[in-house]
Protein backbone atom coordinates (compact mmCIF):
# COMPACT_ATOMS: atom_id res chain seq x y z
CA UNK A 1 0.00 0.00 0.00
CA UNK A 2 0.92 3.48 -0.27
CA UNK A 3 0.62 5.60 3.20
CA UNK A 4 0.65 9.31 3.74
CA UNK A 5 0.39 11.21 7.32
CA UNK A 6 -3.33 13.03 7.70
CA UNK A 7 -4.67 14.93 10.35
CA UNK A 8 -7.18 14.05 12.98
CA UNK A 9 -9.51 15.66 14.86
CA UNK A 10 -10.06 13.92 18.59
CA UNK A 11 -13.65 14.66 19.15
CA UNK A 12 -16.69 16.60 18.09
CA UNK A 13 -18.36 18.92 20.32
CA UNK A 14 -20.08 21.98 18.30
CA UNK A 15 -19.39 22.73 15.29
CA UNK A 16 -17.90 26.02 16.06
CA UNK A 17 -15.59 23.81 18.56
CA UNK A 18 -14.90 21.45 16.14
CA UNK A 19 -13.99 23.89 12.59
CA UNK A 20 -12.16 25.41 14.93
CA UNK A 21 -10.04 22.31 16.35
CA UNK A 22 -9.47 20.96 12.56
CA UNK A 23 -6.19 21.36 10.67
CA UNK A 24 -8.16 21.26 7.99
CA UNK A 25 -9.57 24.66 8.92
CA UNK A 26 -6.51 26.67 10.29
CA UNK A 27 -4.85 25.40 6.95
CA UNK A 28 -7.64 26.00 4.16
CA UNK A 29 -8.98 29.49 4.98
CA UNK A 30 -11.34 31.19 2.81
CA UNK A 31 -10.04 32.63 -0.44
CA UNK A 32 -13.34 34.24 -1.30
CA UNK A 33 -16.24 32.77 -3.64
CA UNK A 34 -17.86 35.05 -6.64
CA UNK A 35 -21.67 34.89 -6.29
CA UNK A 36 -23.43 32.47 -9.20
CA UNK A 37 -20.36 29.43 -9.30
CA UNK A 38 -20.68 26.75 -7.67
CA UNK A 39 -17.91 25.56 -5.57
CA UNK A 40 -16.92 22.11 -4.18
CA UNK A 41 -14.41 21.38 -0.86
CA UNK A 42 -12.37 18.34 -0.65
CA UNK A 43 -10.59 16.44 2.02
CA UNK A 44 -8.07 13.23 1.16
CA UNK A 45 -7.20 10.81 3.83
CA UNK A 46 -5.15 7.71 3.33
CA UNK A 47 -2.40 6.67 0.46
CA UNK A 48 -1.22 9.22 -2.60
CA UNK A 49 -3.63 7.00 -4.90
CA UNK A 50 -6.47 8.89 -3.08
CA UNK A 51 -5.09 12.74 -3.31
CA UNK A 52 -4.32 11.44 -7.10
CA UNK A 53 -7.98 10.32 -7.10
CA UNK A 54 -8.99 13.82 -5.79
CA UNK A 55 -6.82 15.65 -8.32
CA UNK A 56 -9.17 13.65 -11.13
CA UNK A 57 -12.78 14.36 -9.18
CA UNK A 58 -11.66 18.01 -9.10
CA UNK A 59 -11.56 17.63 -13.31
CA UNK A 60 -14.63 16.18 -13.68
CA UNK A 61 -16.21 18.84 -11.48
CA UNK A 62 -14.35 22.08 -12.86
CA UNK A 63 -16.06 20.12 -16.25
CA UNK A 64 -19.63 20.90 -14.75
CA UNK A 65 -19.02 24.51 -13.94
CA UNK A 66 -17.59 23.48 -9.91
CA UNK A 67 -15.00 25.71 -8.90
CA UNK A 68 -12.53 24.43 -5.48
CA UNK A 69 -12.59 26.21 -2.39
CA UNK A 70 -10.83 26.26 0.84
CA UNK A 71 -13.82 27.03 2.69
CA UNK A 72 -16.31 24.40 4.19
CA UNK A 73 -18.96 27.08 4.95
CA UNK A 74 -18.96 28.64 1.56
CA UNK A 75 -19.16 25.40 -0.51
CA UNK A 76 -21.62 23.89 -2.39
CA UNK A 77 -20.70 20.20 -2.26
CA UNK A 78 -18.38 18.47 0.53
CA UNK A 79 -16.54 15.56 -0.51
CA UNK A 80 -14.47 13.14 1.67
CA UNK A 81 -12.27 11.11 -0.32
CA UNK A 82 -11.64 7.95 2.01
CA UNK A 83 -9.61 5.05 3.15
CA UNK A 84 -9.91 1.83 4.61
CA UNK A 85 -6.75 0.18 5.49
CA UNK A 86 -6.70 1.38 8.88
CA UNK A 87 -9.80 1.31 11.77
CA UNK A 88 -8.35 4.62 12.76
CA UNK A 89 -8.65 6.12 9.38
CA UNK A 90 -12.59 5.58 9.31
CA UNK A 91 -13.25 6.80 12.26
CA UNK A 92 -11.33 10.14 11.68
CA UNK A 93 -13.85 9.96 8.52
CA UNK A 94 -16.83 9.46 10.82
CA UNK A 95 -15.78 12.67 13.39
CA UNK A 96 -15.83 14.80 9.90
CA UNK A 97 -19.13 13.84 8.48
CA UNK A 98 -20.76 14.60 12.05
CA UNK A 99 -18.59 18.10 11.01
CA UNK A 100 -20.54 18.15 7.83
CA UNK A 101 -23.45 17.32 9.16
CA UNK A 102 -23.91 20.29 11.14
CA UNK A 103 -22.81 23.03 8.78
CA UNK A 104 -25.22 21.01 6.27
CA UNK A 105 -27.68 22.55 8.84
CA UNK A 106 -26.43 26.56 8.33
CA UNK A 107 -26.37 25.99 4.73
CA UNK A 108 -29.41 24.43 3.00
CA UNK A 109 -28.63 22.90 0.08
CA UNK A 110 -25.37 21.86 0.31
CA UNK A 111 -24.49 18.46 -0.32
CA UNK A 112 -22.08 15.58 1.19
CA UNK A 113 -20.63 13.15 -0.22
CA UNK A 114 -18.32 10.02 0.51
CA UNK A 115 -15.38 9.07 -2.13
CA UNK A 116 -13.28 6.55 -2.37
CA UNK A 117 -12.60 3.18 -0.63
CA UNK A 118 -14.73 3.20 2.57
CA UNK A 119 -18.11 3.51 -0.34
CA UNK A 120 -18.57 0.50 -0.83
CA UNK A 121 -18.45 -1.29 2.53
CA UNK A 122 -20.10 1.36 4.42
CA UNK A 123 -22.39 2.91 2.17
CA UNK A 124 -25.77 1.22 3.95
CA UNK A 125 -24.54 2.29 6.93
CA UNK A 126 -24.15 6.05 6.24
CA UNK A 127 -26.46 6.54 3.20
CA UNK A 128 -29.20 4.95 4.50
CA UNK A 129 -29.16 4.10 8.30
CA UNK A 130 -27.42 7.19 9.38
CA UNK A 131 -28.40 9.47 6.42
CA UNK A 132 -24.75 11.37 6.71
CA UNK A 133 -24.35 11.56 3.07
CA UNK A 134 -26.02 12.33 0.26
CA UNK A 135 -23.43 10.83 -2.06
CA UNK A 136 -21.35 7.57 -1.78
CA UNK A 137 -19.37 6.99 -5.11
CA UNK A 138 -16.69 4.27 -5.61
CA UNK A 139 -13.24 4.59 -7.11
CA UNK A 140 -13.93 3.50 -10.44
CA UNK A 141 -17.26 5.59 -10.75
CA UNK A 142 -16.55 8.95 -10.39
CA UNK A 143 -17.18 10.16 -14.40
CA UNK A 144 -20.72 9.56 -12.76
CA UNK A 145 -20.85 12.19 -10.22
CA UNK A 146 -22.19 15.16 -12.29
CA UNK A 147 -25.35 12.57 -12.86
CA UNK A 148 -25.23 11.23 -9.25
CA UNK A 149 -25.12 15.33 -7.67
CA UNK A 150 -27.88 16.37 -9.88
CA UNK A 151 -30.09 13.57 -8.59
CA UNK A 152 -29.14 14.41 -5.15
CA UNK A 153 -29.94 18.04 -5.63
CA UNK A 154 -33.31 17.09 -6.38
CA UNK A 155 -33.63 15.40 -2.91
CA UNK A 156 -32.79 11.85 -3.93
CA UNK A 157 -29.56 10.12 -2.09
CA UNK A 158 -27.09 8.52 -4.77
CA UNK A 159 -24.92 5.57 -4.81
CA UNK A 160 -22.58 3.96 -7.57
CA UNK A 161 -20.00 1.74 -6.20
CA UNK A 162 -19.64 -0.40 -9.48
CA UNK A 163 -15.94 -1.44 -10.21
CA UNK A 164 -14.62 -1.53 -13.52
CA UNK A 165 -11.88 -3.90 -15.71
CA UNK A 166 -11.17 -1.06 -17.99
CA UNK A 167 -11.17 2.36 -16.29
CA UNK A 168 -8.24 4.16 -15.69
CA UNK A 169 -9.18 7.83 -16.16
CA UNK A 170 -5.86 8.20 -18.59
CA UNK A 171 -7.91 10.55 -20.96
CA UNK A 172 -8.61 13.20 -17.99
CA UNK A 173 -6.04 15.65 -17.00
CA UNK A 174 -6.26 16.20 -12.94
CA UNK A 175 -6.31 19.44 -11.49
CA UNK A 176 -3.30 19.65 -8.98
CA UNK A 177 -5.48 20.30 -6.03
CA UNK A 178 -2.61 22.46 -2.95
CA UNK A 179 0.30 22.03 -5.69
CA UNK A 180 3.41 23.39 -5.15
CA UNK A 181 4.08 24.09 -8.62
CA UNK A 182 7.22 21.31 -8.21
CA UNK A 183 5.66 17.83 -7.77
CA UNK A 184 2.89 16.51 -8.87
CA UNK A 185 1.48 12.21 -8.97
CA UNK A 186 0.87 10.80 -12.23
CA UNK A 187 -1.28 7.75 -11.74
CA UNK A 188 -0.62 4.85 -14.14
CA UNK A 189 -2.38 2.07 -12.71
CA UNK A 190 -5.50 1.46 -10.78
CA UNK A 191 -6.74 -1.80 -8.80
CA UNK A 192 -4.89 -4.79 -7.69
CA UNK A 193 -4.08 -8.22 -8.30
CA UNK A 194 -2.45 -9.22 -5.08
CA UNK A 195 -4.77 -10.61 -2.17
CA UNK A 196 -3.26 -9.86 0.69
CA UNK A 197 -5.07 -11.68 3.41
CA UNK A 198 -4.49 -8.15 5.59
CA UNK A 199 -5.90 -6.06 2.52
CA UNK A 200 -9.10 -4.50 1.42
CA UNK A 201 -7.58 -3.19 -1.54
CA UNK A 202 -8.73 -5.81 -4.25
CA UNK A 203 -11.98 -5.78 -2.82
CA UNK A 204 -12.89 -2.19 -3.03
CA UNK A 205 -10.64 -0.71 -5.66
CA UNK A 206 -10.69 -4.19 -8.15
CA UNK A 207 -8.60 -5.54 -10.59
CA UNK A 208 -5.26 -3.83 -12.23
CA UNK A 209 -5.19 -2.44 -14.53
CA UNK A 210 -2.97 -0.38 -16.42
CA UNK A 211 -3.10 3.10 -18.71
CA UNK A 212 -1.26 3.85 -21.76
CA UNK A 213 2.51 4.16 -21.35
CA UNK A 214 2.29 6.90 -23.91
CA UNK A 215 -0.78 8.97 -21.74
CA UNK A 216 1.35 8.77 -19.24
CA UNK A 217 4.77 10.40 -20.90
CA UNK A 218 2.29 12.81 -22.60
CA UNK A 219 0.85 13.74 -18.78
CA UNK A 220 4.67 14.61 -17.53
CA UNK A 221 5.90 16.24 -20.28
CA UNK A 222 2.95 18.73 -20.05
CA UNK A 223 3.37 18.81 -16.26
CA UNK A 224 7.33 19.61 -17.33
CA UNK A 225 6.32 22.43 -19.39
CA UNK A 226 4.01 23.41 -16.51
CA UNK A 227 7.13 24.26 -14.40
CA UNK A 228 7.19 20.84 -12.75
CA UNK A 229 10.43 19.29 -11.66
CA UNK A 230 9.39 15.86 -10.34
CA UNK A 231 6.77 13.52 -10.80
CA UNK A 232 6.08 10.45 -9.05
CA UNK A 233 4.58 7.11 -10.85
CA UNK A 234 1.55 5.70 -8.61
CA UNK A 235 0.37 2.23 -8.64
CA UNK A 236 -0.57 0.29 -5.69
CA UNK A 237 1.91 -2.13 -7.51
CA UNK A 238 3.88 -0.14 -9.99
CA UNK A 239 6.40 -3.10 -10.88
CA UNK A 240 3.23 -5.02 -12.17
CA UNK A 241 2.38 -2.31 -14.64
CA UNK A 242 2.25 -3.62 -18.11
CA UNK A 243 0.64 -2.62 -21.23
CA UNK A 244 0.22 -4.47 -25.25
CA UNK A 245 -0.52 -2.01 -27.82
CA UNK A 246 -3.82 -4.04 -29.32
CA UNK A 247 -2.41 -2.51 -32.79
CA UNK A 248 1.23 -3.52 -32.90
CA UNK A 249 1.60 -5.83 -30.04
CA UNK A 250 4.27 -4.24 -28.26
CA UNK A 251 4.43 -5.22 -24.61
CA UNK A 252 5.57 -2.26 -21.92
CA UNK A 253 6.72 -3.26 -18.61
CA UNK A 254 7.43 -0.88 -15.83
CA UNK A 255 11.35 -1.06 -16.65
CA UNK A 256 10.34 0.42 -20.11
CA UNK A 257 8.13 3.07 -18.92
CA UNK A 258 10.69 4.17 -16.23
CA UNK A 259 12.63 4.86 -19.12
CA UNK A 260 10.13 6.50 -21.28
CA UNK A 261 8.90 9.10 -18.60
CA UNK A 262 12.97 9.71 -17.84
CA UNK A 263 13.46 10.39 -21.47
CA UNK A 264 11.08 13.54 -21.27
CA UNK A 265 13.47 16.07 -19.91
CA UNK A 266 16.98 15.50 -17.96
CA UNK A 267 15.66 18.04 -15.45
CA UNK A 268 12.30 16.08 -14.79
CA UNK A 269 13.29 13.70 -11.82
CA UNK A 270 10.70 10.56 -12.16
CA UNK A 271 9.96 8.85 -8.27
CA UNK A 272 7.62 5.81 -8.14
CA UNK A 273 5.66 4.12 -5.31
CA UNK A 274 4.71 1.15 -4.48
CA UNK A 275 6.94 -2.05 -5.23
CA UNK A 276 5.76 -4.99 -4.67
CA UNK A 277 8.78 -7.45 -3.38
CA UNK A 278 7.93 -10.34 -5.83
CA UNK A 279 7.92 -8.21 -9.12
CA UNK A 280 11.03 -6.17 -8.48
CA UNK A 281 13.28 -7.14 -11.67
CA UNK A 282 16.53 -6.59 -11.67
CA UNK A 283 15.43 -4.75 -14.97
CA UNK A 284 13.96 -1.83 -13.02
CA UNK A 285 16.83 -1.29 -11.25
CA UNK A 286 19.06 -1.02 -14.54
CA UNK A 287 16.97 1.41 -15.75
CA UNK A 288 17.25 3.11 -12.41
CA UNK A 289 20.79 2.93 -12.69
CA UNK A 290 21.08 4.35 -15.99
CA UNK A 291 19.25 6.98 -15.93
CA UNK A 292 20.41 10.21 -13.66
CA UNK A 293 17.08 11.73 -13.42
CA UNK A 294 15.26 8.59 -11.94
CA UNK A 295 15.67 9.13 -7.92
CA UNK A 296 17.82 6.38 -6.48
CA UNK A 297 14.70 5.52 -3.66
CA UNK A 298 12.63 2.29 -3.69
CA UNK A 299 9.86 2.15 -1.16
CA UNK A 300 9.68 -1.96 -0.81
CA UNK A 301 7.19 -2.97 1.93
CA UNK A 302 8.46 -6.36 3.69
CA UNK A 303 5.30 -5.95 5.94
CA UNK A 304 6.92 -8.74 8.16
CA UNK A 305 10.57 -10.13 8.71
CA UNK A 306 8.67 -13.88 9.09
CA UNK A 307 8.56 -16.31 6.48
CA UNK A 308 5.79 -18.07 8.36
CA UNK A 309 3.96 -14.24 9.01
CA UNK A 310 4.21 -13.75 5.44
CA UNK A 311 3.05 -16.73 4.51
CA UNK A 312 -0.40 -16.23 6.34
CA UNK A 313 -0.43 -12.61 4.83
CA UNK A 314 -0.28 -13.70 1.22
CA UNK A 315 2.96 -11.78 0.16
CA UNK A 316 3.88 -14.50 -1.99
CA UNK A 317 7.55 -14.22 -1.02
CA UNK A 318 9.35 -15.32 2.08
CA UNK A 319 12.20 -13.86 3.82
CA UNK A 320 15.11 -15.42 2.09
CA UNK A 321 13.41 -13.98 -0.93
CA UNK A 322 13.11 -10.26 0.18
CA UNK A 323 16.46 -10.06 1.52
CA UNK A 324 17.38 -11.42 -2.40
CA UNK A 325 16.05 -8.53 -3.65
CA UNK A 326 17.45 -6.52 -1.16
CA UNK A 327 21.20 -7.56 -1.92
CA UNK A 328 20.18 -6.72 -5.70
CA UNK A 329 19.20 -3.25 -4.53
CA UNK A 330 22.88 -2.66 -3.06
CA UNK A 331 24.44 -4.21 -5.96
CA UNK A 332 22.68 -2.38 -9.14
CA UNK A 333 22.17 0.45 -6.88
CA UNK A 334 24.78 1.20 -3.81
CA UNK A 335 23.66 4.70 -3.59
CA UNK A 336 19.84 3.84 -3.33
CA UNK A 337 17.91 4.85 -0.03
CA UNK A 338 15.22 1.82 0.92
CA UNK A 339 11.84 2.30 2.75
CA UNK A 340 9.69 0.10 3.94
CA UNK A 341 6.14 -0.57 5.61
CA UNK A 342 5.82 -2.28 9.11
CA UNK A 343 2.80 -4.55 10.53
CA UNK A 344 3.21 -5.60 14.13
CA UNK A 345 0.85 -8.36 16.05
CA UNK A 346 -0.41 -10.16 12.78
CA UNK A 347 -2.82 -12.87 13.83
CA UNK A 348 -0.84 -15.68 16.03
CA UNK A 349 2.60 -13.78 15.72
CA UNK A 350 4.88 -15.02 18.29
CA UNK A 351 7.97 -13.27 20.19
CA UNK A 352 9.99 -14.99 17.78
CA UNK A 353 8.41 -13.53 14.68
CA UNK A 354 8.35 -10.17 16.00
CA UNK A 355 12.42 -10.55 16.72
CA UNK A 356 12.57 -11.50 12.91
CA UNK A 357 11.01 -8.60 11.85
CA UNK A 358 13.29 -6.14 14.28
CA UNK A 359 16.40 -8.58 12.60
CA UNK A 360 15.40 -7.61 8.75
CA UNK A 361 14.55 -3.85 9.79
CA UNK A 362 18.42 -3.58 11.24
CA UNK A 363 19.48 -6.05 8.33
CA UNK A 364 17.78 -4.02 5.72
CA UNK A 365 18.74 -0.46 7.25
CA UNK A 366 15.70 1.23 6.10
CA UNK A 367 15.86 5.40 5.48
CA UNK A 368 12.22 5.11 6.57
CA UNK A 369 8.85 2.86 7.51
CA UNK A 370 5.16 3.20 7.92
CA UNK A 371 4.19 1.46 10.50
CA UNK A 372 1.48 -0.04 12.31
CA UNK A 373 0.08 -2.38 14.79
CA UNK A 374 -2.59 -5.06 12.57
CA UNK A 375 -5.95 -3.63 12.45
CA UNK A 376 -8.62 -6.14 11.19
CA UNK A 377 -10.74 -4.91 7.84
CA UNK A 378 -14.07 -6.87 7.70
CA UNK A 379 -14.32 -8.99 4.71
CA UNK A 380 -10.42 -9.49 3.70
CA UNK A 381 -9.55 -13.12 3.83
CA UNK A 382 -7.33 -12.97 7.16
CA UNK A 383 -10.84 -11.49 8.92
CA UNK A 384 -12.57 -14.56 7.64
CA UNK A 385 -9.82 -17.38 8.11
CA UNK A 386 -7.36 -15.99 10.85
CA UNK A 387 -8.65 -14.63 14.64
CA UNK A 388 -7.32 -11.64 15.61
CA UNK A 389 -5.38 -13.23 18.62
CA UNK A 390 -2.94 -10.82 19.41
CA UNK A 391 -3.79 -8.92 22.73
CA UNK A 392 -3.75 -4.92 22.09
CA UNK A 393 -1.01 -4.23 24.39
CA UNK A 394 0.99 -6.56 22.76
CA UNK A 395 0.87 -5.11 19.36
CA UNK A 396 1.36 -1.67 20.95
CA UNK A 397 4.65 -2.64 22.65
CA UNK A 398 5.43 -4.22 19.38
CA UNK A 399 4.92 -1.82 17.49
CA UNK A 400 7.09 0.99 19.87
CA UNK A 401 9.83 -1.26 19.44
CA UNK A 402 9.73 -0.99 15.88
CA UNK A 403 9.38 2.59 15.88
CA UNK A 404 12.34 3.24 18.30
CA UNK A 405 14.71 0.69 16.24
CA UNK A 406 13.53 2.65 13.22
CA UNK A 407 13.88 6.20 14.42
CA UNK A 408 17.92 4.78 15.66
CA UNK A 409 18.54 3.51 12.26
CA UNK A 410 16.80 6.43 10.35
CA UNK A 411 19.05 8.58 12.52
CA UNK A 412 22.20 7.13 11.66
CA UNK A 413 21.71 6.63 7.90
CA UNK A 414 21.13 10.83 7.85
CA UNK A 415 24.30 10.99 9.75
CA UNK A 416 26.36 9.39 7.22
CA UNK A 417 25.54 12.11 5.20
CA UNK A 418 27.26 14.60 6.87
CA UNK A 419 29.85 16.03 5.03
CA UNK A 420 27.86 15.09 1.91
CA UNK A 421 27.08 17.48 -1.07
CA UNK A 422 23.53 16.59 -2.74
CA UNK A 423 22.03 18.14 -5.49
CA UNK A 424 18.38 19.24 -4.29
CA UNK A 425 15.15 19.91 -5.85
CA UNK A 426 13.54 23.13 -4.04
CA UNK A 427 10.48 22.19 -3.04
CA UNK A 428 8.68 25.56 -0.95
CA UNK A 429 9.52 27.03 2.14
CA UNK A 430 10.76 25.75 5.32
CA UNK A 431 7.89 24.47 7.79
CA UNK A 432 9.60 26.27 10.66
CA UNK A 433 11.38 29.19 8.95
CA UNK A 434 10.85 31.46 6.03
CA UNK A 435 14.19 32.30 5.73
CA UNK A 436 14.83 28.42 4.60
CA UNK A 437 13.86 26.37 1.89
CA UNK A 438 13.48 22.76 1.87
CA UNK A 439 13.50 19.85 -0.34
CA UNK A 440 14.61 16.51 -1.14
CA UNK A 441 17.49 14.69 -2.43
CA UNK A 442 17.35 11.64 -4.82
CA UNK A 443 17.47 9.30 -1.93
CA UNK A 444 13.96 11.33 -0.65
CA UNK A 445 15.94 12.55 2.12
CA UNK A 446 14.50 16.14 2.87
CA UNK A 447 17.25 18.47 3.52
CA UNK A 448 16.59 21.86 4.93
CA UNK A 449 18.98 24.73 4.16
CA UNK A 450 19.37 28.71 4.25
CA UNK A 451 17.68 30.65 1.18
CA UNK A 452 20.07 32.50 -1.27
CA UNK A 453 18.69 35.45 -3.46
CA UNK A 454 18.01 34.61 -6.87
CA UNK A 455 16.62 30.81 -5.88
CA UNK A 456 12.88 29.67 -5.99
CA UNK A 457 11.21 26.51 -5.63
CA UNK A 458 11.35 24.47 -9.01
CA UNK A 459 15.44 25.35 -9.01
CA UNK A 460 17.84 22.52 -8.65
CA UNK A 461 20.99 23.50 -6.26
CA UNK A 462 23.91 21.76 -4.41
CA UNK A 463 23.57 21.84 -0.71
CA UNK A 464 26.31 20.35 1.29
CA UNK A 465 25.15 19.10 4.73
CA UNK A 466 26.22 19.71 8.34
CA UNK A 467 23.94 18.14 10.46
CA UNK A 468 21.04 15.76 10.71
CA UNK A 469 18.05 14.42 12.92
CA UNK A 470 16.32 11.47 12.29
CA UNK A 471 13.91 12.65 10.28
CA UNK A 472 15.75 15.80 8.49
CA UNK A 473 19.42 16.71 6.30
CA UNK A 474 20.66 20.51 7.64
CA UNK A 475 22.86 22.03 5.23
CA UNK A 476 23.57 24.75 3.17
CA UNK A 477 23.74 25.54 -0.64
CA UNK A 478 27.09 25.44 -1.94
Amino acid sequence: MLYDNNPTIEGVKTMDEAIQGSVFFKENTATGTIPGIKYFYIESYGCQMNFSDSEIVASILGDVGYAPTRNMEESDLILVNTCSIREKAEETVRKRLKIFELIKKRRPGMKVGVLGCMAERLKKQWLEEEKLVDLVVGPDAYRDLPNLIGAAEEGGRMINVLLSREETYADISPVRLESNGVTAFISIMRGCDNMCSFCVVPFTRGRERSRDPYSVVAEANDLFQKGYREVTLLGQNVDSYKWNNPETNEHTDFGDLLAMTAAVHPDLRVRFSTSHPKDMTDKVLHTMAAHDNICKYIHLPVQSGSSRILEMMNRTYDRAWYMNRMDSIRRILPDAAVSSDIITGFCSETEVDHQDTLSIIEWSGYCMSYMFSYSERPGTLAARKYPDDVPEDTKKRRLTEVINLQRSISLNCNRKDIGKTFRVLIERDSSKSSAEFCGRNSQNSMCVFPKKAGLKPGDYVNVKIFDANSATLLGEIV
